[in-house]
């Protein structure tokens, strides 16, 4: 005879049954499973920018439920590991169509052998799978990002009258696992190398962000300023929040402000622009990519025929079927641009001691 009652036994499996819902929830980071979802969208992080869950999350979930399609949209807040766990789990849902932002290209290309293995369509968004399988893929032209940038700084800099002083200039990339920062890279140099090469402008310290982490960009740029006594007369920054890092450092010195360019059209960003600390920004509507790759994605769920594709881009092995957005550079003249098309709101950026600015 059991010493435990019927009544303790059931709640002991229940205690159980609610343990092990919980451990395989945690597992999969924020993934939840849902049964029969149709496409599965997968998040990388916070921390490159905030753009995932601001922006790309609710516009590729708003166009998925106008579609009619069940979506699981997750984040693996920086773990390539929770990653892999959230697209197996997707497709153990049953998914048909992954839309990946890869960590890294090693991470990235296992996720999609996988779900081909299982005749999951994946379309890399944003960013390109180097040596990936995915089966699309939809961004901006990147490297036209990279250009913006370069020109940005070569427009500031001629405004400020330091065009003619051969300026040192400083690069601060994004993360050498993410190959988009590899692209936007290549647009900067495009612009900046022939100016070092001629002498017009020299070349400063140029180094890579992990992870896009904005406190070690902080502590790199600080020691950029430190090895040239504060000497950087511009900085190539790859996106808004590098570009605050320099920012920031600038103002804890005490130095004026000097060309930087940023990335995303964040507030903090058009902030520093109508302010004068940043001189350039590069707004990709976000908008226009999730629809282009809500588009697509449902274009292949439904069985016709893909939408969208302008172009192909090579991931190192084999030229990759996009769709490929264009960038627009923000500068003061142009800096209610991502308010008035509904991608940021004033309230956001003209308050504090900002609101002076947007008067």
């Amino acid at each position: 005879m059991s010493r435990f009652s019927r009544g303790t036994i059931a709640a002991l499996i229940a205690i159980v049954v609610g343990v092990a819902v919980f451990a395989a929830t945690a597992l999969g980071g924020n993934t939840t499973k849902k049964a029969g979802i149709q496409v599965a969208v997968l998040l990388p992080d916070t921390q490159s920018s905030v753009r995932w869950e601001t922006a790309d999350r609710p516009f590729l979930s708003a166009a998925f439920k106008k579609a009619g399609l069940s979506a699981s949209i997750v984040n693996a807040q920086g773990s390539a590991q929770t990653q892999q766990t959230q697209a197996e789990q997707a497709i153990t849902n049953g998914a048909k169509v992954i839309l990946l932002v890869d960590l890294d290209s090693g991470s990235g290309a296992a996720i999609e052998k996988n779900a081909k293995a299982h005749g999951v369509k994946v379309i890399d968004y944003d960013r390109l799978t180097l040596k990936g399988a995915a089966t699309y893929y939809v961004s901006f032209d990147n490297v036209k990002v990279g250009r913006f940038q370069g020109q940005g700084i070569v427009g500031c800099l001629k405004a400020s009258g330091e065009y003619s002083k051969t300026p040192l200039v400083a690069e601060l990339n994004g993360s050498p696992t993410d190959n988009n920062a590899t692209l936007f890279k290549q647009g900067y140099d495009s612009v900046l190398k022939p100016l070092y090469a001629k002498g017009t402008f020299k070349k400063g310290p140029d180094q890579w962000v992990p992870a896009w982490d904005n406190q070690k960009a902080l502590t790199i740029f600080e020691q950029m300023l430190q090895s040239t006594g504060n000497k950087i007369n511009a900085v190539d920054a790859a996106n808004d929040g590098l570009a605050g890092a320099v920012i920031s450092a600038l103002k804890t010195r005490h130095l004026n402000p000097i060309p930087v360019s940023g990335q995303d059209a964040t507030a903090q960003g058009i902030q520093n622009i109508i302010s004068g600390w940043q001189c350039e920004d590069t707004y990709k509507p976000v908008p226009l990519e999730a629809a282009a790759a809500a588009k697509l994605a449902i274009s292949l769920i439904k069985g016709g025929k893909p939408v969208g594709i302008n172009g192909k881009v090579s991931d190192g092995t084999r030229m990759v079927p996009s769709a490929l957005e264009t960038p627009i550079m923000i500068t003061k003249a142009n800096w209610q641009k991502p308010i008035k098309d509904g991608y940021l709101k004033k309230a956001d950026v003209c308050n504090g001691e900002y609101a002076k600015y947007c008067k």
